[in-house]
């Protein structure tokens, strides 16, 4: 599984929402310096964000964006599902509708597998669990296997 810059820099956006301490927009400007992120790269990111109902976006001087709700209801799995679409994909199709033969068969149950704990792990942590740095146990206890922060 691979997570685009698109969406890696919308879950970093959004963040940096989710620890806005008041209750006024956040300035495109303002969340692309903070994250180091291209400007007009996450002006796009906030579009398709506001397109999805995950931000609000307020125009003029006072203006800029905010999470559209509050963000201990907005997963991961959200954000990621808004900029790029499905969680897990094989060349663009979802698991179920894809079919194998002969030995290759059994890799659907493979990918749906996959795509399974996928969503139960990025479904299962919120915007509040990161930016508070309060992952969930279960997800914390993946850390920790010995072989979790090495490259194969």
């Amino acid at each position: 599984m691979r997570i685009s810059a698109r969406a890696d820099y919308a879950v970093r956006a959004a963040l940096q929402l989710a620890a806005s301490r008041d209750d006024a927009p956040l300035k495109a400007e303002a969340i692309a310096y903070a994250q180091d992120i291209p400007h007009k790269f996450l002006e796009s990111i906030l579009n398709d964000m506001r397109r999805g109902g995950l931000v609000l976006s307020q125009r003029g001087g006072n203006g800029g964006y905010r999470l559209a709700r509050p963000a201990e209801s907005i997963s991961i799995a959200d954000v990621i599902r808004t900029v790029d679409g499905p969680l897990v994909s094989v060349r663009g199709v979802r698991p179920p509708d894809l079919s194998y033969t002969g030995p290759a068969e059994s890799l659907l149950p493979l990918w749906i597998a996959l795509r399974s704990n996928v969503r139960e792990i990025l479904e299962g942590v919120s915007l509040t669990d990161v930016a508070s740095a309060q992952l969930p146990a279960d997800v914390s206890a993946l850390t920790n296997a010995p072989d979790a922060w090495v490259n194969p």
